[in-house]
């Protein structure tokens, strides 16, 4: 039986943790990623503090409504779905009129933030919002939702080197498009957990829509991940340090698709490859800044 947010004797502050997924911060580490990638090649390894401090607070607070949003759509088909069967609003441990307001909080919270950026910089935070708000409705009328979620995932870079240079330019969209093809990656790698309870209620998924071929998919995501990179790379002449976090990427990249392509891997491994995917950002940001001084 599903529980009134009434019969809840958990603190709400920890309700409200685990409604943003703090608990778990791998997901919010890891759309913070692409956009310090993007800060700290804009400005030649050397950002601003203030700034960095701006959009690592605009990731928190964007990733923390998305998730209130996405679970705000989901409460209904969450219960369905084993790994998200204890999210607060599926469990009904916390009310709907709580839920929105924390989404309103966290939204205006990034709004505040994205004032202390340039013109064009506010203008592409504003246009991330529907995207960021209609996602979670993709996966009842999208193949592949997975593609709407790097879209989202993909304005972190727009916004972040335009907060550094005013513009967006050619390595711009090179960032850009391996941030999009980086993220059906992992997030493919992310809904193979799901795909019998996905199919068993109807919802999409880049998972179901590739099939027994997602394991082939998820490797030329990550390979043209690695070519745009690498492209970036040439481009903005980076040095040795990239290239070297670059290598130690495609190996676990490769690493990766092998192992996918076992059959009846436990659902487990899913999120431990996604989890090890945040390493791998990280690894690749410090290659990133280090290159560019």
């Amino acid at each position: 039986m599903l529980r009134t947010p009434e019969s809840n004797s958990e603190p709400i502050w920890l309700v409200i943790i685990r409604l943003l997924r703090w608990h778990k911060p791998e997901g919010r580490l890891i759309l913070m990623i692409p956009a310090l990638w993007a800060v700290f090649l804009a400005a030649g390894g050397k950002p601003p503090l203030p700034l960095v401090g701006v959009i690592i607070l605009g990731t928190l607070a964007t990733s923390a409504a998305g998730c209130v949003v996405n679970d705000l759509w989901d409460r209904d088909i969450d219960p369905e779905v084993e790994r998200t069967r204890d999210r607060p609003l599926a469990a009904r441990t916390l009310s709907i009129k709580v839920g929105i307001g924390v989404g309103v909080v966290a939204l205006a919270c990034a709004a505040v933030l994205a004032f202390y950026l340039n013109p064009l910089t506010f203008c592409l935070s504003a246009a991330a919002v529907p995207v960021i708000l209609l996602y979670p409705g993709a996966k009842r009328v999208f193949p592949v939702p997975q593609l709407v979620l790097s879209i989202a995932w993909g304005f972190a870079v727009l916004i972040s080197w335009s907060a550094v240079t005013q513009n967006i330019s050619p390595p711009t969209w090179l960032l850009w498009g391996a941030t999009v093809l980086w993220t059906l990656g992992f997030d493919t790698v992310y809904a193979m957990s799901d795909r019998e309870d996905d199919r068993r209620i109807g919802i999409n998924s880049s998972a179901l829509f590739f099939g027994n071929y997602a394991p082939v998919a998820i490797g030329i995501f990550f390979a043209g991940t690695i070519a745009l990179l690498a492209y970036l790379g040439i481009f903005i002449h980076l040095h040795i340090t990239f290239w070297i976090s670059l290598l130690i990427a495609t190996i676990a990249w490769v690493w990766q698709s092998v192992r996918l392509s076992q059959p009846d891997l436990p659902n487990p491994v899913y999120g431990e490859m996604f989890r090890q995917n945040v390493w791998i950002g990280f690894i690749l940001l410090a290659g990133m800044t280090t290159g560019s001084l």
